[in-house]
């Protein structure tokens, strides 16, 4: 009996799959190098082959190019909101699915929505609408996709707050890179095709840095690949290596670098296309009456963004830490160990333990992998 529900899950899963929209996001470096403008293009061809394209939500920023591109093109009237004394528009998502377009553009995925709006972001409008069996083009830059979070952080010295989980991109059924030098694009901010006169010269001198263009530029090039790959991997050559590939992430309660932990083993189990795991051993000294609120909040935190990333979240009570480790790895068939570096506090409990060879041996004889992560 549990395989015929099995089988006919998979079947419902197949119908709602050939029901939802289909899903294209164009990724850029950054602010400028024309997704906005490349979206318009592909709606106005749309239009040309008689494609019911409606604009949902279209952001400009006053670009002349861009907003020429608006003429001729049926738009869905925006949804006006009072927000704290002024009137502001928002992405009609119920009249979007009322009018049923075949095609609707849906700018700025990362978008938080003004407070008392259904969906807090505007992503999780996309993934209504796409539910609704509508389909959608929509862009985003490469700073604002959760896992990466950290290392925009290292390379601009900023830290974006509005992000979006990478299932959102993993979602997606065509990727496509807008990619500019770093000359070109600096040449369009200077000539103020992207921001006034007022934020050139400071945006010449911090994120605009042709330093930290280059670095943008070669994330969004490496997404892009990746996402290929991935639809490679699951749709054409449907590679059992990889298909099988199971990671977990270690994390402890003292663990300043999970974050970092958790969102590189995201990456890696994305470019995989890989089912993946967060785990925490509570320990007696960590029992909930034991452990103080600062560290359960962290860890609280760190199981959020797991299960945002796409984690699914083991939470075991062992005295012997590596013991547990082995445990989960043998019964969920794990490839792939990712602590952190440093991880100290893992490592000298983990080495406390009287298993800790017979867990390197363990490791070895299952051909599991040790990835320690800087």
């Amino acid at each position: 009996m549990p395989d015929k529900d099995l089988t006919a899950q998979h079947f419902l899963d197949l119908i709602k799959k050939s029901r939802r929209g289909k899903f294209k996001v164009y990724i850029g470096m950054s602010a400028g190098v024309g997704k906005t403008y490349r979206m318009l293009q592909e709606a106005h061809a749309l239009l040309r082959n008689g494609i019911d394209v409606k604009i949902g939500y279209i952001e400009t920023h006053n670009r002349e190019e861009t907003h020429a591109l608006l003429e001729g093109l049926p738009l869905i009237p925006r949804r006006k909101l009072f927000y704290k004394g002024k009137e502001l528009e928002e992405l009609d998502v119920q009249a979007v699915i009322n009018l049923r377009p075949e095609v609707v553009i849906v700018d700025e995925l990362a978008h938080t929505n003004i407070e008392g709006s259904k969906n807090d972001k505007r992503w999780q409008d996309v993934v209504e609408i796409l539910d609704a069996g509508i389909n959608v083009i929509s862009a985003v830059n490469i700073q604002h996709i959760e896992s990466l979070n950290e290392e925009i952080k290292d390379i601009t010295g900023i830290e974006v707050k509005e992000r979006i989980p990478d299932s959102v991109i993993a979602q997606a059924d065509e990727v496509v890179n807008i990619d500019l030098t770093a000359d070109e694009l600096i040449a369009r901010l200077k000539e103020g095709k992207i921001y006034d006169k007022s934020k050139i010269e400071p945006a010449l001198n911090n994120f605009f840095r042709s330093e930290h263009i280059l670095q943008l530029r070669e994330l969004a090039l490496k997404e892009v690949a990746s996402q290929v790959e991935r639809k490679v991997e699951s749709e054409v050559t449907r590679n059992n290596a990889m298909k099988h590939e199971k990671f977990l992430a270690c994390i402890s309660s003292n663990d300043h670098t999970a974050r970092t932990v958790i969102r590189k083993t995201a990456r890696l189990a994305n470019y995989y296309n890989s089912k993946w795991y967060v785990m925490y051993v509570q320990t007696p000294d960590e029992s909930s009456d034991k452990i103080p609120l600062d560290k359960q909040r962290h860890l609280i935190n760190n199981f959020k963004l797991a299960t945002e990333l796409g984690a699914e979240i083991i939470k075991v009570e062992n005295r012997h830490v590596a013991k547990a480790i082995i445990e989960q790895s043998e019964q969920r068939k794990i490839t792939t160990i990712c602590i952190g570096k440093p991880h100290l506090n893992l490592l000298k409990v983990i080495a406390a333990t009287n298993v800790f060879n017979e867990m390197l041996k363990k490791l070895s004889a299952n051909d599991i992998d040790l990835v320690i992560l800087s």
